[in-house]
This record gives C-alpha cells, sequence and structure tokens, in this order.
C-alpha cells in the first residue's frame, strides 16, 4: 500500500514545483572598467556639462597627449570649472566606453596662442543636405584608387578613423556602428542593395593598403562585402574636410579630431549627416535605406 501511494505524490510534487516561480536569471556582470590617471588643460565645455574637451598630457599605459572630447558621467564634477583651467582626473574605460570621473581643479591658465598645429580646416561653408559632395580620390585598401563617383546608383555611407584610434567612444564605436548596420541592411529581406559602406582613415603616412585591409577585417569578420577601408592623401582631406566640418589635427604624435558620418544618395548629393557619436547603427541603416531609394 505503502509503494502505490507513492507514485500520485511524487507526481504532484512534481506539478507544484512546476507551477512555482521559475527561478530568477543572475544579473550579467557589469563591464570591467579600468581607470588611468591623467591630466590636461579645459579647452571647452559643452552647455549641457556632459561633454569637456581637454588637450591632454601622455596618458601612461594607454594614450599619447592630444585634444579629445570626454564625455563626463557626473556634471557636477565640472561645477566651478572653465576652460584654460589645468585639471586633474580619471579616465574610466571598458571594452565599449569611456568617460572622465573625479576632475579636480589645479590652475587656471592664460591661453596658448599656439600650443597645437591644426590640420586641413579652414573658413569653407559647410555643405547641407540636398548640396552635391565633390569627388575625391582615395587609396583603398588593395591599393587601388577609387572616388565617389564609382558607386553612382549607390547610397554611400562614409566616416573617418585612423587605426591607432584607441578611446572606445571614438573610432571603435563607429567602426562597430558600420559592422552592426551592415548586419541589419544585410538581414532585411525588403531593404535595397544599392548600397556602400567606406571607412575612410586620416592617417595615410600609417594607414598603408596592408595596414587597413587588416584592421578592416577585424570588424568585417573576413566578409568584404559592400564595406571598403580606405586612406585619404593629405590633398583630399585638405579638400573634403571643410565641407563635412570635420576637425583633426596632429598632436604629440597622434591625432585629435572629431566625428562625422555623411551618407549620400545614388546621385552623389548629401542625405544627411550624423555628427558626434549618438547616433545608432539603427538610424544610420534607416538612413541608408532612405538615401537608397532616392532617384
Amino acid at each position: 500500500m505503502k509503494v502505490k501511494m507513492f507514485w500520485p505524490v511524487l507526481l504532484l510534487l512534481v506539478l507544484a514545483a512546476g507551477c512555482g516561480p521559475k527561478p530568477v536569471a543572475p544579473p550579467a556582470p557589469a563591464p570591467a572598467v579600468k581607470t588611468y590617471a591623467a591630466r590636461g588643460i579645459i579647452r571647452q565645455i559643452s552647455p549641457d556639462l556632459r561633454k569637456a574637451t581637454i588637450k591632454h598630457e601622455a596618458i601612461p599605459g594607454y594614450m599619447a597627449a592630444m585634444t579629445m572630447d570626454f564625455t563626463v558621467r557626473n556634471t557636477n564634477e565640472l561645477a566651478g570649472l572653465a576652460p584654460d583651467d589645468e585639471v586633474t582626473f580619471q579616465l574610466a574605460v571598458t571594452e565599449n566606453d569611456d568617460w572622465i570621473e573625479g576632475l579636480k581643479f589645479v590652475a587656471h591658465h592664460v591661453t596658448e596662442v599656439a600650443d597645437h598645429t591644426f590640420t586641413f580646416h579652414v573658413p569653407t561653408p559647410e555643405l547641407k543636405p540636398g548640396d552635391v559632395l565633390p569627388d575625391y580620390e582615395f587609396t583603398g585598401e588593395d591599393g587601388q584608387p577609387f572616388r565617389f563617383s564609382d558607386f553612382r546608383g549607390r547610397a554611400v555611407a562614409f566616416t573617418f578613423f585612423f587605426t591607432s584610434c584607441s578611446l572606445p567612444e571614438f573610432c571603435p564605436r563607429m567602426n562597430k556602428n558600420f559592422a552592426e548596420a551592415r548586419d541589419l541592411l544585410r538581414q532585411q529581406t525588403n531593404a535595397p542593395s544599392n548600397w556602400q559602406l567606406i571607412s575612410i582613415s586620416f592617417d595615410p603616412d600609417f594607414d598603408k593598403p596592408a595596414i587597413l585591409a587588416g584592421f578592416g577585417n577585424f570588424y568585417r569578420a573576413n566578409d568584404t562585402n559592400r564595406w571598403r577601408f580606405a586612406a585619404a592623401s593629405t590633398n583630399t582631406l585638405a579638400a573634403l574636410s571643410p565641407k563635412v566640418d570635420l576637425h583633426f589635427w596632429r598632436e604629440a604624435g597622434s591625432i585629435s579630431h572629431n566625428l562625422r558620418t555623411v551618407v549620400l544618395d545614388p546621385v552623389g548629393k548629401i542625405y544627411c549627416q550624423f555628427d558626434g557619436n549618438d547616433w545608432t547603427p539603427q538610424e544610420l541603416a534607416a538612413a541608408i535605406i532612405k538615401a537608397a531609394q532616392v532617384k
């Protein structure tokens, strides 16, 4: 009799367990954060206090001296600080993000008139959506020259980078966004097929074709379909940069720069431009789809 009662009791226990609350998965671990001590002079603070442009000294173990736009998570730390203030701070870096924290005032400096040399930015009017972008020549990762006009009939999205750029929010984010946007476009069965991505280096002295090819394949997973890496010559950069309000300058052995991503329609007109790094791969993919449909 005891044996006969065992199975009903066991069945009830199993059913009760199945109807109970499901085990909760543990939260994903927070990304590992590395911090680096830094020192520099504030050049500019954004109106919303979320960005600070700082000309910093070399950051040991991470990057050379240059001028960069840094994200400030705790905007209260900028209280009382102003351009030309020397500060110390911590640069926090994860795999996909970076920011500064712990800003401390050191001293106030008189603006240095010629503390760095700007390259290729002259007061030329920036082009607007609907304007035709002049044709320019680049050297591709295969060592062969090509021009924007080679892609007439396609929407072309291009951005700027250099292979030695290390801050996650800058060139690495642009490259990852391009990779994800390409995946989104290729996964959509109803997306147009007339589009092309181009990543343009403004460090032609270092970013030779072999380096560009290897670097590009890291982000493209060795699949070059509709994504080309290239370098722009100094003459091309001199002409193109002011048209899209690209700023960059060489400083202490590295390159400081802002971020510009441009989408052209199939006839070579500017469809839209993304400034900075706050846009998403979904936004870029959507812009490319719309631009590709322009007649």
